[in-house]
Formats: C-alpha cells, structure tokens, sequence
C-alpha cells in the first residue's frame, strides 16, 4: 500500500504539468489571479495580442521607487504591454498592508494607475499558481527561476510565452526591459 501511494505521488506531479501543457493555447493564458480588492478575477487570457509584465512589489522595500517607472512604462507602453503588480509580503515583511492600504499607498506616493492583484505567495508551499508557471521551466517552458526579493520582473510576449526575466535590481527603465517590450 505505502508504495503505491507513494508511485501516485510521484506521478502527480507529472500529470499536472502534463495537463499544463495539453490545455489548448498558451499555460500563461489560462491562468488567472484575483484583483488587489478581489472584487475581480484577472484573467490572463483577456491580454492575447499584448505583452504582459508581472512584477512582485513591495510598499517598504529599497526598491519600491520602481513604481514610478512601472507607472511610466505603463503610460508609455499601455497600447501594447499590460503591468501587474503582485503584493507579496514573503520579503523582510515589506508589504504588511491591506489591500485598501497597499492601494491608496501606490495611488498617493507613485500615481499607480496600472492593475494590482491581490497579495500572494511567490514562493514555497503556498506559491501561487501564475508564480508556479513563472518560475518551473516544466510550466513556463523556459527555465527554472527562483524569486527572491521584491521586484523581480517576468516578460510574457503577445503569445503568452514567457521571454524574460529581470531579477530585482533591474530598473522598469533599463535598456535590455526596454529592448525586450520594444522587440
């Protein structure tokens, strides 16, 4: 009995990276993520034809000034690259708000007008399911990533395939992000 359990458990997994594969179109596309006031249900789906930019984010780390330049680049680019930014606190702690909070935070200091989700795990056991496809080559296709700090950037084309990664430390106005949304 212990070892066909334990044969299930290691089959699991490749069926559900199997089934990740299999649904027709892009994985990317048919993941989805509640809204900042989980009022909504984002579904990636709803961005074919556009790129998307999914970016952990913080309201208390060294890096939270990168909202103004994820504002601008939204501005700049909003025709054809979506912006999400995803609140986690798995960092230092450093978005220990609410979602009223988190939004009136973007709002007053950074004028953030592009979507945020609601705050979720990036990592570990309770990952997300877009964080799980970001980060598993399996998934995504790609490579295997590992997120750790805020502000880490994944670059989705207009196909929903995921290409590229910007570790935290990349500003929204660097010239390889630039290139790759440009591209």
């Amino acid at each position: 009995m212990k070892k066909a359990a334990l044969s299930l458990l290691l089959i699991l997994p490749i069926w559900v990276i199997s089934a990740f594969k299999t649904m027709e179109g892009s994985g990317f596309y048919n993941l989805s993520i509640k809204s900042l006031d989980e009022t909504k249900e984002i579904k990636f789906s709803e961005f074919k034809g556009k790129k998307v930019l999914i970016v952990n984010v913080a309201s208390e780390c060294g890096f939270t000034p990168q909202y103004e330049g994820l504002q601008a680049l939204h501005e700049k680019y909003g025709d054809k690259l979506v912006i999400i930014g995803v609140p986690c606190n798995q960092f230092g702690k450093q978005e220990p708000g609410d979602a009223e909070q988190i939004q009136a935070f973007c709002k007053k200091n950074y004028g953030v007008t592009f979507q945020l989700t609601e705050k979720v795990d990036v990592k570990g056991t309770d990952q997300h399911p877009l964080y799980a496809w970001l980060t598993t080559k399996a998934l995504n296709g790609v490579d295997d990533y590992e997120v750790k700090w805020n502000f880490n950037k994944f670059l989705i084309d207009e196909q929903g395939n995921l290409i590229g990664y910007f570790k935290h430390s990349v500003k929204p106005d660097d010239a390889d992000l630039i290139a790759a949304i440009e591209k």
